[in-house]
């Protein structure tokens, strides 16, 4: 067993789905937690009967929109001098928030949709949209899609694939590779293809 699953599985063993909401829910507040990972095994443990898959999804679902939403409050209320002061201590810097905030000023609802597939943004992505200024229906509407693809992403293959209890160690250790490196870099390759798709159009008209 990976020696990270060690300290995860007693979590979900012990707590369920409250343990998986406190998890994903502390980390789009930008703590340093894995709440992708959590999924996973979640999920995982699903495949084998230990929870319902439906659950899983809809406890992930809701903290993830929970969180960053107490994250956009936080962000519009106390402004980013106050959270880079006490959220130092979580990793929250001035250059960790200052890049998500201009990448989110720069393309809005896209980095909001695609953000929780990004280990930086996906910690910062509520805070980092509520002291960019950003409305919050736009971010609200953004941010459920971007949670539905996530969650919707990582339990159906992780459901999918859990369902051999012999491959569950290995399909862990896979997905949280595939989650650090594939999909950011497919959804950057696409974000390619549609910028250079948009251009050739404008171009031709």
């Amino acid at each position: 067993m990976p020696a990270w699953l060690t300290h995860v599985e007693p979590l979900i063993r012990q707590f369920g789905l409250p343990g998986l909401f406190v998890d994903v829910f502390l980390e789009a507040l930008g703590m340093p937690l894995p709440g992708e990972t959590l999924i996973i095994f979640a999920s995982g443990l699903a495949a084998l009967g230990q929870l319902n898959i439906i659950g899983v999804a809809l406890t992930a679902f809701a903290a993830a929109i929970a969180g960053d939403n107490v994250g956009y409050l936080i962000g519009r209320r106390l402004g980013r001098p106050l959270i880079v002061h006490h959220g130092s201590r979580f990793g929250i810097t001035h250059e960790r928030l200052q890049t998500a905030e201009k990448l989110i000023q720069k393309r809005g609802p896209i980095i909001v949709a695609f953000a929780r597939f990004f280990v930086l943004l996906r910690q910062l992505n509520g805070i980092a949209a509520g002291t960019a200024g950003m409305h919050w229906l736009r971010f609200l509407i953004a941010n459920a899609v971007g949670a539905a693809l996530w969650v919707g992403f990582w339990t159906t293959l992780a459901y999918h694939f859990g369902k051999d209890a012999s491959i569950l160690p290995d399909l862990w250790h896979h997905l949280s590779r595939i989650a650090m490196f594939v999909v950011p870099g497919l959804i950057v390759l696409a974000a390619i293809a549609a910028f250079v798709f948009w251009m050739r159009k404008r171009k031709a008209a």
